[in-house]
């Protein structure tokens, strides 16, 4: 049987669903018209009919694959390991990059034309146009007659070619399912070539040195950090040493390093050379040291502000109040920060779920295409990312709807804060004597003990025994629920008594550990709003560096600074790099993190005459925030800090700072963080 890409396309959508499939759902799925769909369909079924498989094409509902279970079975076992395919250009390419940073000796053009089942021209052309993607990576394409084709460059490149085109073509599905549910033979090779073989060992050395700093990583950082050390280890086992260059023969030595190359000799049976022991120091070091005395993060600033705008727009077309909902905000934050990273990478979005959503929420997808239009403008934002957004602000439509219940079970959702509310919120209204008792990244679930949960809901696969989780979409199909049910009457509900018996004395000390989490935010909440003031400034200054003068005098009467000197120079340092004036206000926001600040402070001053910029053009900026923390800085109080920044973007907090009392301005910030504590039960 000969499947073209485009039959695969169509065969992949309809066995991952249960109703029918429309035409029009499937065109919009593999951009092609309707019509097209009509005639690969016709094609498709005289191909699939040697199976055993049909297409049921009902009138106004669409189309149905229809077979035995035992033919379906088979036909799936014979759709993954079917060798003629039709591959698409991205595939084909991709195909190609990691044939050569796969193989260390070159590699015939025929054998890439045999493999891929196309002429040697249609490889000769593929080649050409990745040669600019091979040149950004700073390695050489290698293309000689007689020769075949091959990559030069070090092997350090390699591996972060490698780990690109990870971040780019692969999504959780792929990093963390099962090899056999991997249908595409192109995402298989990139899984082989990124060491997926390798992931159990290296993620247990890697909760193993969790102790020593790696739980401060969040999941996205963990996640690409596993990556790496998976390619490294796997470059090595094929022989792949990376060269050990000589501005790192000095190692910087830590706890972490020693634990983790412990760890991973113990896990995988392998010694680490000098090379390979800086290259992983070099992995383990945090990524942004850029600015070392930056106390919130410029890029998360700008990122707050892209969500603010989107919030508003949507809101300013629908009505909802979509304000009020920090949840949403939170979760958009979290998605738009990772996802506009990789679309300005170029990387590829896939979304499974994308024909779903535009036949549920038609409207609000139009909606939230049209605001994602005028206030992202800087790059394209596809479909399949529009669909996510959807789910984020799909998921505070329900929420507005329904009433919040204490549940009981731990959701494990890796496409973001939305997708796994939306789930959370699909639950509660189809099975509302289910217990939610809280989120979990996919790394964390096997480590979750057992007595705190009945079961776990997962739209991803998960390295748990089969009675401790069960697998559904984000979007809860009517089939999916009853599943869910038959679950817990037969696996969840049947587990022996006494192990029931013992969670039944969870809720008191589950309280106990929230409010222990939550005490140390609380602690730093009252001491910066004790000692948060309002100053009028009556001087005029005629320099930037004169009223920073002026400002810090205010913060040394309160011991926060011993001299004032030193401080302003770290301001002065921080403007030159990114201006702190807030987009379209009268405010600037002024912030460093030093060891010659005692402890985490939050001052207001109202100047009588705009600040003084560039002496040129009028600045426009009446009100400074500035925002001082020592250089060792507890999470939670940079936590709260970044919290607060955040409201900068509010137009009720921009009207109190630049007009309100210092009461009111306290009022306000102490009802916003209340909600944030909620937020950390």
């Amino acid at each position: 049987m000969r499947l073209s890409h485009r039959h695969r396309q169509i065969l992949d959508l309809l066995l991952n669903r249960s109703d029918e499939v429309t035409a029009g759902e499937i065109a919009a799925e593999i951009n092609v018209s309707t019509r097209t769909v009509h005639r690969e369909l016709s094609e498709l079924e005289t191909a699939i009919a040697g199976s055993g498989l049909t297409l049921q094409k009902k009138s106004g509902k669409g189309i149905l694959l229809q077979a035995a279970p035992d033919k379906l079975e088979a036909f799936k076992q014979t759709l993954l390991v079917a060798s003629a395919v039709e591959y698409s250009a991205q595939d084909r390419k991709l195909f190609i990059l990691c044939t050569l940073l796969q193989e260390s000796e070159p590699v015939k053009l025929f054998s890439l034309s045999h493999d891929l089942s196309v002429t040697v021209p249609t490889i000769t052309n593929d080649l050409d146009e990745l040669e600019s993607t091979i040149q950004k990576s700073d390695l050489i394409l290698i293309r000689r007659r007689g020769y075949g084709v091959g990559l030069s460059g070090s092997e350090a490149n390699m591996r972060k070619m490698i780990s690109r085109l990870a971040r780019n073509y692969l999504d959780e599905s792929d990093l963390f399912g099962k090899m056999e549910h991997v249908h595409s033979p192109v995402t298989r090779k990139l899984l082989e070539l990124i060491g997926k073989a390798y992931f159990a060992k290296v993620e247990e050395a890697l909760w193993q040195a969790e102790d020593e700093g790696l739980h401060a990583l969040s999941e996205s950082d963990y996640t690409y950090l596993l990556i790496n050390i998976s390619i490294a280890v796997s470059r090595v086992q094929q022989g792949r040493a990376i060269e050990l260059q000589a501005e790192k023969q000095s190692i910087r030595q830590s706890e972490l390093l020693a634990h983790v190359i412990s760890c991973l000799s113990s896990a995988i049976g392998m010694e680490f050379s000098t090379a390979e022991v800086a290259y992983l120091a070099q992995l383990l070091e945090p990524g942004d040291v850029s600015h070392p005395n930056q106390l919130l993060p410029q890029e998360k600033l700008n990122y707050m502000e892209i969500v603010w705008k989107l919030v508003r727009n949507m809101e300013a077309r629908s009505g909802v109040n979509y304000t009020a909902d920090r949840s949403l905000r939170d979760g958009l934050l979290s998605h738009l920060e990772s996802a506009l990273k990789r679309l300005r990478a170029g990387a590829t979005v896939r979304n499974p779920l994308l024909a779903q959503i535009k036949k549920d929420y038609e409207a609000l997808f139009e909606g939230i295409r049209e605001a994602v239009n005028e206030t992202i403008t800087d790059v394209a934002i596809p479909d399949e990312e529009v669909g996510y957004l959807v789910m984020h602000f799909g998921a505070s439509l329900e929420r507005q709807k329904q009433f919040r219940r204490n549940v009981r079970a731990i959701i494990v959702c890796t496409s973001g804060l939305g997708t796994s509310k939306m789930l959370a919120v699909r639950l509660t209204k189809e099975l509302p004597q289910i217990s939610i008792v809280g989120n979990a990244s996919w790394f964390e679930a096997a480590r979750i003990p057992e007595s705190t949960y009945d079961l776990i809901i997962s739209t991803v696969d998960l390295p748990l025994e089969e009675d401790q989780y069960i697998k559904l979409s984000p979007l809860l199909t009517k089939e999916e629920a009853e599943r869910l049910r038959l679950f817990i009457q037969n696996v969840t509900l049947q587990k022996d008594r006494s192990a029931r018996s013992q969670r039944e004395e969870l809720p008191r000390d589950a309280a106990a550990e929230r409010s222990y989490r939550v005490r140390p935010y609380v602690d730093e909440i009252v001491r910066i709003l004790d000692q948060f003031n309002v100053y009028p400034i009556k001087h005029s200054f005629d320099s930037l560096q004169a009223t920073l003068m002026e400002i810090c005098s205010y913060v040394q009467q309160s011991h926060v600074i011993a001299d004032v000197e030193p401080i302003v120079t770290l301001l002065l340092q921080r403007e030159r790099q990114s201006s702190q004036v807030i987009p379209d206000t009268s405010l600037a926001l002024f912030h460093i993190r030093s060891e010659l600040v005692s402890r985490p402070s939050l001052t207001l001053f109202r100047l009588q005459q705009d600040l003084v910029l560039d002496q040129i053009t009028p600045s426009g900026v009446r009100q400074l925030l500035l925002m001082l923390g020592p250089k060792e800085l507890s999470k939670e109080s940079l936590e709260v800090l970044s919290e607060i920044s955040s409201y900068l973007l509010i137009p009720e907090m921009i009207e109190l700072l630049e007009g309100g009392t210092e009461a009111d301005i306290k009022q306000y910030l102490s009802q916003e963080l209340e909600e944030f504590l909620e937020n950390k039960k």
